[in-house]
C-alpha cells in the first residue's frame, strides 16, 4: 500500500507540455510487477538501490555545505529530480507547482505568451511550430527556429521550463528573440510583443463554392465540438451539397489525447482509432470508433508536416489506415510516445514516457513520423523550416523497435538559400488539396450512377431496344 493519497493520473500527447486525457492503470501496473518479483531478487536490488541513494545524499550534503554560493535545498533537488527524468527521453520531466499549473492552464484556450511550441535540442530551444494568430506566427517565427538568445541571456545551460519563463512577461512588452534558421548563414534577431493567448483550436471555411475547409490548430478541450460545429456550419452554407473535406493539421503540435480519438471518430463509422502499449501488458488499451460518420462518406484530405505531432498523427495516422481520408503533404514529426502526468506531494508532478502508441495497422511512428499517401512540399522556404525537424532528432528520443536503421536527412542544396527571400504565398498543399478532393468526388459520383443504372428496372423502351438487338445478334437458322 503506498503511503501517498490516491491521485488523479493525466496522459500527454504532445511536442512538449499539453495535458491530455486521464488514466489511472499505471500504479496498478506497477504494483503487480512488484508483487510478481522473486523476494530474493528484490532484496538484493533494493540493497543495491539504497547504496546508490546513500550517494545521492553525499552529493547534496556536500554540495550544500561546500558550493562556492549558498543554494537552496528545494532548488537543488529539483534539478536532481528533472535530471532524472529528462535524461530518459525529451518528454519526461519534473514540474514542480507552478510549471504544473502552467500546465494546466494551457488546456483551458487561453494563456499569456508568445504563441509557439517548443522543446528542448542540444541544449538550445527548438520550435516546434508556432500557432496560427499568435504573435511568434505574425512575427514570423518557423518551425525548425533553433533559439539562442532570450533578450541578452543565452539560452544554454537553461531548462525548459526557465526559457519558457523568461519568454512569459507582462502583456505589450517585447521580447527579442536570437534565431539560428537552417539555411540562414546569419542569427536573426526578431522582436516580439508578449500578448494574451486565446487558441481557437478549429477554423473553417468553403473553399471554390463545395470545399469544406477545417484547421484544427491544436488539440484542447474544445476540438471535438468544435470540428463537429465546423461540419454542420460548411453544410448549411452550401446546402448539403458538400463535395470532401480538408482537415489542416499542419504546425498542429498535438494536446489532448481524448481529443484526437474524438476528431478522428468524427470522419469513421467503425473500427480502430489508436492503442497503445506500455511496458506491461496490462497497460494497453485500444479505442475504437462509434457508429457514425458526420461527414457521411464524402471525401477527405488531410495535410500534415513536420510541425504535425503526437495527437495530430493519432487521427492522420487512424484516418489512413482505415482508408477514410488520403493524407497529403510532407513527413511529420513523428512523436509516437505517451506521457503520464502524476500529481506529486507539493502540489508538483511528474511527466514519464509511459507507453507507445500504435495506428490502427499496428505501426509505430515514434522517430519516424506519418509518411503522407501523396508528397507535396509547400515551397523551398518551408523545406528549410521542416528539415530535421523530427522526434528522433531530439537528443535521447525512444527508438522505434520496428526500424533496423533511418538514414539522414540530405543536405539542403545551395539553391534553396537563393530562395530564402522569395517565399511564395500561394499554399500549393491547399491546392493540389482541393484538386484531389475534386477528382475523388467525380470519380464518386461517377461510380455511385454507374452503380444505380445496374440495379434499376429497365424502361419499355429499353426492353423493346434489347429484344431487337437480340434478334439481330441470334444467328441466322439453316437453309436446308
Amino acid at each position: 500500500m503506498s503511503p501517498f493519497p490516491k491521485k488523479t493520473f493525466l496522459t500527454l500527447l504532445t511536442g512538449a507540455a499539453i495535458i491530455l486525457g486521464s488514466s489511472g492503470h499505471t500504479v496498478h501496473a506497477q504494483e503487480e510487477r512488484i508483487n510478481g518479483t522473486n523476494p530474493d531478487t528484490l532484496g538484493r536490488d533494493s540493497a543495491e538501490t539504497y547504496r546508490q541513494l546513500d550517494l545521492f545524499g553525499e552529493v547534496f550534503e556536500r554540495t550544500r555545505a561546500q558550493y562556492v554560493d549558498e543554494v537552496e535545498d528545494k532548488t537543488l533537488i529539483k534539478h536532481a529530480l528533472n535530471g532524472m527524468l529528462s535524461s530518459l527521453d525529451p518528454h519526461s520531466s519534473y514540474l514542480d507547482e507552478d510549471d504544473f499549473t502552467d500546465m494546466r492552464v494551457q488546456t483551458s484556450g487561453e494563456f499569456g505568451g508568445l504563441g509557439i511550441e517548443v522543446t528542448m535540442e542540444n541544449g538550445l530551444v527548438k520550435v516546434v511550430s508556432p500557432i496560427d494568430d499568435t504573435p511568434a506566427y505574425k512575427a514570423g517565427i518557423q518551425a525548425g527556429d533553433m533559439i539562442t538568445m532570450l533578450d541578452d541571456q543565452p539560452v544554454m545551460g537553461l531548462t525548459l521550463g526557465e526559457a519558457v519563463d523568461l519568454m512569459r512577461g507582462k502583456v505589450g512588452t517585447d521580447i527579442k528573440l536570437t534565431v539560428v534558421r537552417e539555411g540562414v548563414p546569419d542569427p536573426l534577431e526578431i522582436s516580439i510583443e508578449r500578448d494574451v493567448i486565446r487558441i481557437q483550436s478549429v477554423r473553417h471555411r468553403i473553399e471554390q463554392e463545395d470545399v469544406g475547409y477545417i484547421r484544427v490548430t491544436t488539440f484542447n478541450q474544445n476540438t471535438t465540438d468544435g470540428v463537429i460545429d465546423a461540419i454542420k456550419q460548411i453544410k448549411e452554407d452550401v446546402d448539403g451539397d458538400v463535395s470532401g473535406y480538408i482537415l489542416d493539421l499542419r504546425n498542429n503540435p498535438g494536446g489532448l489525447l481524448d481529443q484526437a480519438i474524438g476528431v478522428a471518430d468524427v470522419f469513421l463509422d467503425k473500427g480502430e482509432i489508436v492503442s497503445t502499449r506500455g511496458r506491461n501488458k496490462n497497460d494497453s488499451k485500444r479505442d475504437n470508433a462509434s457508429a457514425g460518420d458526420l461527414a457521411d462518406g464524402q471525401p477527405i484530405v488531410v495535410l500534415i508536416n513536420a510541425g504535425s505531432a503526437s495527437a495530430s498523427e493519432i487521427v492522420a495516422g487512424a484516418l489512413q489506415d482505415q482508408h477514410r481520408a488520403i493524407v497529403l503533404g510532407t513527413q511529420s514529426f513523428g512523436k509516437g510516445s505517451v506521457q503520464t502526468v502524476i500529481p506529486l506531494p507539493g502540489n508538483g508532478a511528474m511527466r514519464m514516457t509511459t507507453a507507445r502508441y500504435y495506428t490502427p495497422s499496428g505501426r509505430s511512428i515514434q522517430a519516424s513520423g506519418i509518411t503522407p499517401d501523396i508528397i507535396v512540399e509547400q515551397a523551398r522556404i518551408e523545406e528549410l523550416a521542416e528539415i530535421r525537424l523530427r522526434e528522433k532528432d531530439l537528443k535521447g528520443s525512444l527508438a522505434n523497435p520496428n526500424v533496423l536503421s533511418e538514414n539522414e536527412n540530405k543536405p539542403v542544396d545551395e539553391e534553396v538559400e537563393a530562395a530564402i527571400e522569395e517565399k511564395d504565398e500561394i499554399d500549393y498543399q491547399l491546392a493540389r488539396a482541393i484538386d484531389l478532393i475534386r477528382g475523388l468526388d467525380l470519380f464518386q459520383t461517377n461510380t455511385k450512377a454507374s452503380n444505380d443504372n445496374s440495379l434499376r428496372e429497365p424502361t419499355p423502351e429499353e426492353k423493346e431496344a434489347a429484344e431487337k438487338e437480340m434478334q439481330r445478334l441470334k444467328p441466322a437458322e439453316d437453309e436446308n
